[in-house]
């Protein structure tokens, strides 16, 4: 089983960017806890960053020959990219969309997210935990399937 941790645009920044909304942990930081859990749940975790729409679009359609799940923090692209819902929905791979802040209390344009229509589920609000609790979902949703 494989599970592909991918980050949208500008959260290459975090740690640096807005640390009162997303905290002061860094990417790497996350990409080495999430490695970590990795192990712990006999996962294979590739990490991946890009502020460019189409190579996110590029990492996604790779993983339609392979049983991996994908957790996805898309950024601001959530809020936006009918390209990337698409391809989410084009790969038929389990996604878990994840947003360090509650989107929900923040301004009205982000409660509104593309990849929660295709998405198995959302976790948000609980910063870097977040990531981790999406794994913990993905590898069951994995083990069912397999």
């Amino acid at each position: 089983m494989k599970i592909l941790i991918l980050n949208g645009p500008n959260l290459n920044l975090l740690g640096l960017r807005q640390p009162e909304v997303y905290g002061q942990t860094t990417l790497d930081e996350i990409h080495q806890a999430c490695q970590a859990h990795g192990k712990m749940l006999g996962v294979e975790v590739k990490c991946a960053q890009s502020n460019h729409e189409g190579e996110l679009i590029d990492w996604i359609h790779k993983t339609r020959a392979t049983p991996t799940g994908i957790v996805l923090n898309a950024g601001a692209y959530t809020h936006t990219s009918i390209a990337l819902m698409d391809a989410i929905a084009s790969v038929e791979r389990p996604v878990v969309e994840v947003h360090l802040s509650n989107i929900h209390q923040r301004e009205e344009f982000r409660h509104t997210s593309y990849i929660s229509k295709v998405a198995r589920g959302m976790i948000c609000g609980l910063g870097p935990h977040g990531y981790v609790l999406a794994m913990d979902a993905l590898a069951q949703v994995l083990k069912n399937e397999s």
